[in-house]
């Protein structure tokens, strides 16, 4: 794939969906980090679920560290490994207290020193809360890069590194968004809904469902 066409992929991506952004509900960047946090291995419907009875009773550093481990895991206990992500979460909440004056910080090394927050987390709290041109590559946008030829790689971070490199600079805020997405409901796992697509004619999958 060359840049004419990764250019083509991100002006329709933009042309459909101007403003893309994640599917969790947040009305804070703290309750943002809270669902990414939670997100792990489990899908944004269900960390939705949860948060909605949450966030009303405790959406701030203070008032989650009050409930406890075992007052949290009541509302989180529909998502999976829920007890390790509880036990994360009250540190995390002990932690932006103590050292942040419970603001989520805007810096990656102080993020990922937070417990249940990786390298991937903080690029979606970056991108998403902050505005950084970071890529959090999931599934959906590891399988979307390799399949597509956008930005092939053999490992997550090679991938990352691959998209911020190729990715055009306008587009490279809202990418993660729009390549989430297309992952999510298009160029799923098993069946890739390839008739569609709106990049089908731009991708190097050779072997497109009809």
């Amino acid at each position: 794939m060359n840049n004419a066409k990764r250019l083509e992929i991100f002006e329709r991506f933009y042309a459909q969906n101007p403003h893309p952004t994640t599917e969790l509900d947040y009305t804070s960047t703290f309750e943002l980090l809270i669902a990414v946090i939670l997100s792990a291995q489990a899908t944004d419907v269900g960390v939705n679920k949860a948060t909605k009875k949450l966030y009303p009773i405790a959406n701030t550093p203070e008032a989650i560290f009050a409930l406890g481990v075992d007052g949290l895991k009541k509302y989180i206990k529909t998502i999976g490994l829920f007890n390790a992500k509880a036990e994360n979460i009250i540190k995390t909440c002990g932690i932006l207290i103590e050292k942040h004056q419970s603001q989520v910080p805007d810096d990656r090394a102080a993020l990922e020193a937070l417990p249940g927050v990786g390298r991937k987390t903080a690029n979606v709290v970056l991108n998403t809360a902050f505005g950084h041109p970071t890529m959090a590559v999931d599934t959906h946008i590891f399988r979307v890069s390799n399949r597509t030829g956008l930005a092939p790689g053999k490992t997550v971070l090679a991938v990352e590194k691959n998209l911020l490199k190729k990715i055009p600079k306008p587009y490279l805020v809202d990418a993660h968004h729009w390549l989430i997405l297309h992952g999510r409901y298009v160029c799923t796992a098993r069946k890739p809904k390839c008739p569609d697509c709106i990049i089908k004619d731009l991708c190097d999958f050779k072997e497109k469902t009809q």
